[in-house]
Formats: structure tokens, C-alpha cells, sequence
């Protein structure tokens, strides 16, 4: 199966933080599912390391690439229709990276590796 991770979900996962779930953790862990990483979420990471709100160890880029490549995470562009997309979504969300990141769920039919109770008032699949 194919899923999408919301950026708590990367965090967590890769940085082996006790706030994922059990259920999460199995689907990105199993081999057979193919797990994309949005560019959305590299870029709320990028900006909330630059203010100082996250920090990680080391070079940024690094450590994406690094994780992306160890974890096996398949990297997920925003493309224009995705973009285009998130006016048709209810104002439920504010949050850019949220409702990019909800575009590409419901678009590229990906369910969603999220904790966010918000996003699931959205016509989407998610699972925690």
C-alpha cells in the first residue's frame, strides 16, 4: 500500500520520538509499503529550524537526504494541481503546509500518517 507522512509523523519516526504510534510505525516500517514524504514538509522543517522552533543535529539538507534514502521514503513534489487544490478545501486547517500536504493525500489517493484530529474532518484516509 501507499501512504503519506505528515511532518510530525517524518519527525517522529525518524528521530525514534515515543509520541508515534504503534500503528503508525508498522506501516512505515513494513517493506511492502511504499512511503512518500511531501516537499511540503521539508519545507515547514526548513522553516522552523531557521526559527529556531526545531532543531536537528547537523546539516539540514544532509539529514533529509539521509533519511529519505535509509528509510527509503519516496519524495512527493507539490505540483501545480496540488496547489490549485487547496481551494476547495474547507478552511478547517490555516496551516499552508497542512493544507498542501491534505491536497496531496486526497489527489494522489495516499492516506495520511497523521496524529492531526483537525485533518480528519477533511474527505481524506488518515491513520495513527
Amino acid at each position: 500500500m501507499r501512504y503519506l507522512l505528515d511532518t510530525h509523523a517524518f519527525l517522529w519516526f525518524v528521530l525514534d520520538d515515543q509520541r508515534i504510534s504503534a500503528k503508525a510505525k508498522l506501516i512505515i516500517e513494513d517493506s511492502k509499503n511504499k512511503i512518500y514524504f511531501s516537499a511540503a514538509s521539508a519545507w515547514e522543517i526548513a522553516i522552523k529550524t531557521e526559527l529556531a522552533r526545531l532543531k536537528i543535529k547537523g546539516d539540514l539538507d544532509s539529514f533529509i537526504i539521509e533519511q529519505l534514502s535509509t528509510n527509503s521514503f519516496a519524495p512527493l513534489s507539490i505540483t501545480i494541481s496540488h496547489s490549485l487544490y487547496t481551494k476547495h478545501l474547507p478552511q478547517v486547517h490555516k496551516d499552508p503546509f497542512d493544507r498542501i500536504i491534505i491536497a496531496q493525500s486526497k489527489l494522489e489517493n495516499l492516506p495520511l500518517i497523521s496524529k492531526d484530529k483537525k485533518i480528519r474532518k477533511y474527505k481524506i484516509t488518515t491513520v495513527w
